[in-house]
C-alpha cells in the first residue's frame, strides 16, 4: 500500500512543480484508517517513496530537464524549503508523520514512479506469498497508476482505494480510476475506503 510523503507538505516536490497540493493532502484521514485497519488485522503493509540518490546517478538528464519546467524553474536536487527535491535523506524525502511507517514495515525506495522497476518490492512480496495488493496513496494518474499496471502486468490482483488516492488536478485522478474499471476490470477493481475497511475488520473480529 503505497503511502503519502512530504512531496505533498508545504514547501515539498509537488508545491514547487506549481500544484495546488489540498486535495492531495486531504485524503490523509482516510488512508489513517486504512492503516489502522490494516495493521489491526495483521496485514503486511509497504510503503513507497520515489527518490534519488544524493549524487543522482539514479537520475536521467530527460528527467532532469523534465523536472526543471515549472513555474519555480527547481526541480529534482535542486535545494527546496525541505531540503535537495526528491533526493533520498533529505526532509522532503521522509514520510509524512501522520502515516509514519512501522519499525518491521518495509520502505520502498524508487528512483521512478513504479513501485517494481528498480527495487525489490517483487522479491518481498514474493517471498511472503503476497498475491493481492491494495493500492492507496498519490498520485493517482503517475505513481500509484504506474504500481498498480507494473503489478498487474506481473500477475498480482489490485484493488486500487479510489477515495484514498489523489492527483495535482481532479480530472487527472478521475480519468485514472476510469481506466482502471475499463474493459472488466483491466488492471484491477476499485473500492472506496469504508467498504475496504469494514471487510478487513469483520476479518479479525
Amino acid at each position: 500500500m503505497p503511502s503519502r510523503k512530504t512531496v505533498c507538505e508545504p514547501g515539498g516536490y509537488l508545491e514547487q512543480q506549481g500544484y495546488d497540493i489540498s486535495a492531495t493532502r486531504a485524503i490523509i484521514p482516510k488512508l489513517q484508517r486504512l492503516l489502522n485497519a490494516f495493521r489491526a488485522a495483521g496485514f503486511p503493509v509497504y510503503h513507497t517513496r520515489e527518490g534519488h540518490r544524493p549524487d543522482l546517478s539514479t537520475l536521467s538528464t530527460r528527467e532532469l530537464a523534465r523536472s526543471r519546467n515549472n513555474p519555480s524553474g527547481l526541480g529534482i536536487g535542486d535545494a527546496g524549503p525541505l531540503g535537495r527535491l526528491l533526493v533520498r535523506g533529505e526532509g522532503g524525502h521522509f514520510t509524512i508523520h501522520e502515516l509514519f511507517p512501522l519499525e518491521l514495515e518495509p520502505v520502498i525506495d524508487k528512483p521512478g514512479r513504479g513501485a517494481f522497476a528498480h527495487t525489490d518490492f517483487e522479491l518481498l512480496l514474493r517471498l511472503r506469498g503476497i498475491k493481492n495488493l491494495v493500492i492507496a496513496g498519490v498520485t493517482t494518474d503517475v505513481c500509484v497508476s504506474t504500481t498498480m499496471r507494473e503489478a498487474n502486468d506481473r500477475g498480482f490482483d489490485c484493488l486500487l482505494v479510489s477515495d484514498a488516492c489523489a492527483a495535482a488536478e481532479p480530472g487527472l485522478h478521475d480519468a485514472t480510476v476510469e481506466s482502471v474499471r475499463m474493459e472488466g476490470g483491466i488492471f484491477g477493481a476499485t473500492a472506496v475506503c469504508q467498504d475496504v475497511v469494514g471487510v478487513v475488520e469483520k476479518s479479525w473480529r
